[in-house]
């Protein structure tokens, strides 16, 4: 691919030239069909960015080099064959169909950087887009909507309920039905978008109907060939911090609104024992009518004086009550009518359940209530945990005396001689003594099985809609779930992608593909938010939509076809159950270890570092809070060493683990220390996540400025330090300048105090002065300023204090 500019600098001055050009289009073309014996000249089409219109014709020739023997024109076999040669490197890594399916709009760059041993290294940056940008939370859409549209039917189902729980059940419905509209909206709009955009861009983050993609996502690679002509790939995800600048930040961001939210309930459930309790209602639902049916048919069979039939009778009854004993044993059951009358709420009451399992309204509401109240203050007082246990032990009990009865009767029915005494008199008399003695038995236990059902229905409606409200009215207003909702979506768009580039380029890699089914995947997110302002919101947002990220899992499938579209990841599952399919070709696919061909759960274990590093930083550090970073650093570190330590436990092995206890003491360090802009620690972070094979993604607040420094700076460190760069300033410099020419910034040295000193560690003197000097020569403020604008600010306080005084006085 070639990219065509245009010059727009005056004739005969250069002297900025890569800031004066404008990108016309791109073209793109085979060097197989370049270099074709019978056709000296190639002529390919240039089009737009977006590759619909096109702009112009583009004609190559190439040129034959002369020598010894080169003074011939190759044959078309060996034209071929070079062309292999020089392809295998980009076809294999870059224009694989996963490559295709996962980034596009891609833009390249080449360099050439110097060693320190005089050789030449082959330095290619890309930049990407890519269509997970919009496809995974069009799928995350789809699958919320289906989730509470499922959940709004679940609590229907229940039935009639007391007028309390059936207030709950509306706040459910409500809270479910304002989201699924909102989600269908933005689903609409989406749909559209993605039709003719995979981007969007840093403008357009406050758009209402884009709050769940990523602002600004791209796939930044940087191939680096030696010398030797060994290669190794650097990837790093860059999007704008996920938050909501829908909803703005007035009243702080997520982590903050949650902390505010007062929960209602004291009792929650996970989603398979609210699945476990809706099968029990369904059970006993069934079971009950059939168990009185069956005692009913006991009794009319036993006017029949015959032994035959009343065991005939007798079995099924025995059956029926043996799977509804064994239903009502549930520990469920028990857990949830001890957490029942552990309520603080007084109006779980029991007692207004019908025998059917439905709650009645018979009486005034008033005074319902305050029976209801007596009744569970009474039941709050006296309960016994064993209370359940002998409910449905009584049940067993009333159809034990059942059997003996029936058995006894059979007895009797042995001593033929006394009815034939007196035949006629004896008959009526002997068929009323049957069901007399029956009778109250059976009643006995109508009354028990109703009163276990009717417990064990109360029990699991309530099972089923606490984990309702857990999943909905717990979860905060409905704004504060989208909001959480959206941020998640941003934050697992880029988490998807930077995956996919790591699995797809690790492939070979088998202690990698072993640590993945062992231990999972460390995604770490690095952040250069200021704790100042709205900043401050946007990184109490991204925390919980990192925090977030450990519910969600990966899983490889064989795709079905090589196709792009079925290449795709796909979300499946429901909020904290998610998991990400990720499709390779069958090739690929059966040369993966047994554990993930069988679909073994990749988990993902992320964690945060944030280090602000622009002038809203210096007010916080001087006047203001950094309690939010320091917090958020010392916790991922814990995390952090705890998934190193993990791995050195469950495979000791990798050679990956040795250096990492330096590493880790390192950022131990640089935590503790607390230093005012402590861009070292970022590093640290980085260097830990490459050394374990983990995703690096990059964000600020738009991913432009202060990304684009960290990235740069990054990747000439990496070249510096893995393939021994011999001039780290003029690199970092061309790079940076490259950034500018590729448009993807407006000024990449606006506002940010990202140096370079922090990430030397002292081992290079030379590169201290690096950041300050390209400041001194682009930064749209005067450096001076910048140093004397916190003076300023302290001076200005000092004067309004000494003006005010007086006038108090």
């Amino acid at each position: 691919m070639i990219a065509c500019t245009e010059c727009l600098c005056p004739p005969g001055d250069n002297s900025s030239l890569a800031a004066q050009r404008r990108f016309l289009g791109f073209s793109t073309f085979s060097i197989r069909d370049l270099l074709r014996p019978k056709e000296r000249h190639l002529s390919v089409s240039v089009r737009t960015m977006e590759g619909v219109d096109e702009i112009g014709e583009l004609r190559m020739s190439h040129r034959q080099m002369k020598g010894q023997g080169h003074d011939k024109i190759r044959p078309e076999h060996e034209c071929f064959a070079l062309c292999d040669v020089l392809h295998s490197s980009v076809h294999d890594k870059v224009n694989s169909p996963m490559m295709r399916a996962a980034l596009c709009a891609q833009v390249c760059k080449v360099y050439r950087f110097q060693t320190e041993d005089q050789r030449w290294l082959l330095v290619r940056e890309q930049l990407s887009e890519t269509p997970l940008s919009f496809s995974l939370p069009r799928q995350l859409l789809s699958g919320l909507i289906h989730e509470y549209t499922h959940r709004v039917q679940e609590v229907i189902e229940l039935g009639d309920l007391s007028p309390h729980w059936d207030g709950i059940r509306q706040d459910v419905i409500s809270h479910c039905n304002h989201l699924i509209g909102c989600y269908q909206d933005t689903l609409v709009e989406l749909e559209k978008l993605s039709a003719v955009s995979c981007f969007k861009s840093s403008s357009r983050k406050s758009d209402a109907h884009l709050q769940f993609v990523p602002t600004n996502l791209h796939a930044q690679r940087m191939e680096v060939t030696d010398p030797d002509g060994t290669g190794a790939w650097y990837d790093v995800i860059t999007f704008g911090a996920p938050a909501d600048h829908h909803q703005a930040f007035k009243h702080g961001g997520l982590k903050r609104l949650m902390s505010k939210h007062r929960k209602y309930s004291s009792a929650s459930y996970l989603q398979d024992q609210s699945s476990r309790a809706r099968q029990l209602l369904s059970t006993v639902s069934k079971l009950q009518p059939h168990v009185f049916g069956l005692s009913e048919e006991l009794l009319s069979v036993s006017s029949e004086l015959n032994t035959v039939r009343l065991q005939e009778a007798l079995e099924p009854l025995t059956q029926q009550i043996g799977q509804l004993v064994h239903a009502l044993k549930d520990e469920l059951v028990k857990s949830a009518l001890i957490a029942i009358h552990g309520q603080s709420s007084t109006h779980f009451s029991c007692s207004h359940v019908h025998s059917n399992g439905h709650f009645c309204d018979n009486s005034p509401t008033s005074d319902r209530l305050s029976l209801g109240q007596q009744e569970v203050h009474r039941r709050d007082e006296e309960y016994d945990e064993d209370e359940w246990d002998i409910a449905w032990a009584n049940v067993a009990t009333s159809l034990s005396c059942i059997i003996a009865m029936a058995d006894r009767l059979k007895g009797q029915d042995l001593c033929p001689h006394k009815q034939q005494e007196t035949p006629g008199s004896t008959a009526s008399p002997s068929s009323s003594s049957w069901q007399e003695q029956l009778l109250p038995l059976v009643i006995t236990l109508r009354d028990c099985v109703r009163e276990a059902v009717t417990k064990a229905q109360a029990a699991m409606t309530f099972v089923v809609l606490q984990h309702a409200v857990v999943l909905t009215v717990d979860q905060g207003p409905a704004q504060m779930v989208l909001r959480r909702h959206a941020v998640f979506s941003q934050a697992i768009s880029a988490l998807v992608c930077g995956f996919a580039l790591k699995l797809y380029s690790s492939l070979d890699d088998h202690d990698f593909l072993q640590q993945l089914h062992t231990v999972g995947v460390l995604a770490q997110f690095e952040s250069l938010l200021s704790i100042y302002g709205d900043e401050e919101g946007m990184l109490e947002d991204m925390e919980v939509g990192v925090a977030d990220m450990s519910q969600v899992a990966f899983t490889v499938t064989e795709a079905e076809t090589d196709r792009e579209d079925d290449l795709l990841p796909t979300l499946r599952g429901t909020w904290y159950t998610f998991v990400v399919e990720m499709p390779l070709p069958a090739e690929a696919f059966r040369s993966l270890p047994q554990q993930l061909r069988d679909g073994c759960l990749i988990r993902v274990h992320p964690v945060v570092f944030n280090i602000g590093i622009n002038q809203q930083q210096s007010l916080a550090e001087r006047f203001g809070d950094t309690s939010l970073q320091d917090r958020l650093n010392h916790q991922n570190c814990e995390r952090l060493r705890g998934y190193c330590e993990t791995l050195r436990d469950s495979l000791p092995h990798l050679t990956c683990l040795q250096p990492l206890s330096n590493m880790l003491s390192s950022l131990d360090h640089c935590v503790a220390s607390r230093k005012r802009k402590n861009v070292e620690l970022l590093w640290t972070a980085a260097m830990v996540c490459r050394q374990v094979g983990g995703v690096r993604l990059t964000s600020c607040k738009s991913a432009k400025d202060r990304t684009a420094m960290s990235v740069t700076l990054e990747q000439c460190v990496l070249l510096r330090d893995r393939h021994a760069l011999r001039d780290f300033n003029t690199a970092l410099d061309c790079m940076r300048r490259s950034r500018q020419s590729w448009g993807q910034m407006l000024s990449c040295y606006a506002r940010s105090d990202f140096t370079v000193s922090g990430f030397d560690h002292g081992s290079r003197p030379s590169t201290l002065s690096v950041s300050w000097m390209s400041l001194r020569r682009r930064h749209v403020y005067p450096v001076t300023v910048l140093l004397v604008t916190s003076h300023l600010l302290v001076l200005w306080l000092l004067l309004s204090l000494v003006t005010l005084l007086p006038k108090d006085q």
